[in-house]
Protein backbone atom coordinates (compact mmCIF):
# COMPACT_ATOMS: atom_id res chain seq x y z
CA UNK A 1 0.00 0.00 0.00
CA UNK A 2 1.09 3.22 -1.23
CA UNK A 3 0.54 7.05 1.01
CA UNK A 4 -0.02 9.58 -1.37
CA UNK A 5 0.98 13.00 0.40
CA UNK A 6 -1.09 15.61 -1.79
CA UNK A 7 -0.55 19.43 -0.83
CA UNK A 8 -3.14 21.28 -0.09
CA UNK A 9 -2.51 25.19 -0.30
CA UNK A 10 -5.05 27.29 1.91
CA UNK A 11 -5.47 30.68 1.77
CA UNK A 12 -6.96 33.03 4.13
CA UNK A 13 -9.99 35.11 3.01
CA UNK A 14 -11.55 38.17 4.66
CA UNK A 15 -15.40 37.61 4.13
CA UNK A 16 -18.28 40.43 3.99
CA UNK A 17 -21.46 40.74 2.66
CA UNK A 18 -23.37 42.42 -0.22
CA UNK A 19 -27.19 42.30 0.78
CA UNK A 20 -27.07 38.71 1.91
CA UNK A 21 -24.43 37.06 -0.43
CA UNK A 22 -21.54 36.25 1.00
CA UNK A 23 -17.74 36.99 -0.82
CA UNK A 24 -14.68 37.11 -0.04
CA UNK A 25 -11.30 38.17 -1.01
CA UNK A 26 -7.34 36.64 0.21
CA UNK A 27 -6.02 38.58 3.35
CA UNK A 28 -2.52 38.67 1.30
CA UNK A 29 -4.17 41.44 -0.53
CA UNK A 30 -5.89 43.62 2.29
CA UNK A 31 -4.03 45.95 4.26
CA UNK A 32 -7.11 47.40 6.70
CA UNK A 33 -10.90 47.30 7.34
CA UNK A 34 -11.93 50.89 8.05
CA UNK A 35 -15.28 52.30 9.18
CA UNK A 36 -16.72 54.73 6.64
CA UNK A 37 -15.06 58.57 6.86
CA UNK A 38 -16.04 61.39 4.87
CA UNK A 39 -15.80 60.51 0.83
CA UNK A 40 -15.17 63.44 -1.12
CA UNK A 41 -16.96 63.08 -4.55
CA UNK A 42 -14.56 63.13 -7.51
CA UNK A 43 -16.70 65.19 -10.99
CA UNK A 44 -16.77 62.71 -13.82
CA UNK A 45 -15.59 59.86 -12.09
CA UNK A 46 -16.80 56.68 -13.28
CA UNK A 47 -20.24 55.93 -11.50
CA UNK A 48 -19.05 52.97 -9.03
CA UNK A 49 -16.05 55.41 -7.55
CA UNK A 50 -17.78 56.95 -4.65
CA UNK A 51 -14.86 59.57 -4.30
CA UNK A 52 -11.81 59.90 -2.46
CA UNK A 53 -10.93 59.70 1.65
CA UNK A 54 -8.06 60.87 3.55
CA UNK A 55 -6.06 57.63 4.85
CA UNK A 56 -3.82 59.31 7.58
CA UNK A 57 -2.53 61.61 4.78
CA UNK A 58 -2.76 59.93 1.51
CA UNK A 59 -5.74 60.22 -0.47
CA UNK A 60 -7.41 56.78 -1.08
CA UNK A 61 -9.91 55.94 -3.83
CA UNK A 62 -13.09 54.59 -2.48
CA UNK A 63 -15.16 52.01 -4.99
CA UNK A 64 -18.58 51.00 -4.38
CA UNK A 65 -18.57 47.23 -4.89
CA UNK A 66 -22.70 47.16 -4.95
CA UNK A 67 -22.72 49.69 -7.75
CA UNK A 68 -19.71 47.68 -9.45
CA UNK A 69 -21.53 44.81 -8.90
CA UNK A 70 -24.86 46.55 -10.65
CA UNK A 71 -26.66 45.89 -6.79
CA UNK A 72 -29.37 48.04 -6.21
CA UNK A 73 -27.89 51.19 -3.88
CA UNK A 74 -27.83 50.39 -0.39
CA UNK A 75 -27.63 53.75 2.32
CA UNK A 76 -24.48 53.83 4.23
CA UNK A 77 -24.90 52.51 7.88
CA UNK A 78 -23.10 51.38 11.18
CA UNK A 79 -21.98 47.85 9.29
CA UNK A 80 -21.08 49.51 6.35
CA UNK A 81 -16.78 48.87 6.01
CA UNK A 82 -14.25 49.84 3.44
CA UNK A 83 -11.91 47.37 2.94
CA UNK A 84 -8.44 49.04 1.72
CA UNK A 85 -6.18 47.05 -0.75
CA UNK A 86 -2.91 47.91 -3.14
CA UNK A 87 -3.58 48.01 -6.71
CA UNK A 88 0.01 48.21 -7.75
CA UNK A 89 1.48 51.70 -6.50
CA UNK A 90 -2.08 52.76 -5.25
CA UNK A 91 -3.94 52.48 -2.53
CA UNK A 92 -7.96 51.47 -3.05
CA UNK A 93 -10.79 50.94 -0.90
CA UNK A 94 -13.64 48.94 -1.42
CA UNK A 95 -16.81 49.99 0.31
CA UNK A 96 -19.48 46.82 1.09
CA UNK A 97 -22.04 46.29 3.51
CA UNK A 98 -20.81 44.44 6.06
CA UNK A 99 -17.41 42.34 6.95
CA UNK A 100 -18.24 39.39 8.91
CA UNK A 101 -14.93 37.56 9.56
CA UNK A 102 -11.94 35.70 8.33
CA UNK A 103 -11.44 32.15 7.06
CA UNK A 104 -9.15 29.63 6.12
CA UNK A 105 -9.93 27.69 2.73
CA UNK A 106 -8.02 24.81 1.07
CA UNK A 107 -7.55 24.84 -2.71
CA UNK A 108 -10.30 21.12 -1.72
CA UNK A 109 -12.73 23.74 -0.99
CA UNK A 110 -12.44 26.21 -3.32
CA UNK A 111 -14.71 25.49 -6.93
CA UNK A 112 -14.18 27.18 -10.49
CA UNK A 113 -17.71 29.30 -11.60
CA UNK A 114 -19.97 27.39 -13.00
CA UNK A 115 -20.25 28.14 -17.08
CA UNK A 116 -23.34 29.71 -17.06
CA UNK A 117 -22.19 32.67 -14.81
CA UNK A 118 -18.76 33.08 -16.37
CA UNK A 119 -20.84 33.51 -19.69
CA UNK A 120 -22.09 36.80 -18.26
CA UNK A 121 -19.87 39.75 -18.10
CA UNK A 122 -19.83 40.25 -14.22
CA UNK A 123 -18.69 37.09 -13.79
CA UNK A 124 -15.23 39.01 -14.87
CA UNK A 125 -14.68 40.02 -11.20
CA UNK A 126 -14.87 36.94 -9.43
CA UNK A 127 -12.41 34.33 -9.15
CA UNK A 128 -14.05 30.88 -8.23
CA UNK A 129 -16.51 29.61 -5.17
CA UNK A 130 -15.85 28.70 -1.64
CA UNK A 131 -17.59 25.94 0.11
CA UNK A 132 -17.77 27.34 3.57
CA UNK A 133 -19.69 24.41 6.34
CA UNK A 134 -22.30 27.02 7.22
CA UNK A 135 -22.56 28.17 2.66
CA UNK A 136 -21.30 28.86 -0.28
CA UNK A 137 -18.85 31.92 -0.74
CA UNK A 138 -18.30 34.09 -4.19
CA UNK A 139 -14.03 34.82 -3.97
CA UNK A 140 -13.40 38.23 -6.09
CA UNK A 141 -10.88 38.86 -7.62
CA UNK A 142 -9.95 42.12 -6.37
CA UNK A 143 -6.97 43.04 -10.02
CA UNK A 144 -10.12 42.64 -11.99
CA UNK A 145 -12.23 44.76 -10.16
CA UNK A 146 -10.18 47.45 -10.35
CA UNK A 147 -9.69 46.57 -14.15
CA UNK A 148 -7.95 49.08 -16.35
CA UNK A 149 -9.51 51.66 -14.76
CA UNK A 150 -6.44 55.00 -13.83
CA UNK A 151 -7.38 55.82 -10.30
Amino acid sequence: MQLTTEKVDTMQVVIFNLGSERYGVETTKVKEIIRVSEITRIPNAPDFVEGVIDLRGQITTVINLRKRFGLPPKEIDNDTRIIVFEHGDTVVGMMVDTVSEVKYLSSNEVDSLPPLITARPESRFLKGVGKLPDGLLILVDLEKVIGDENF
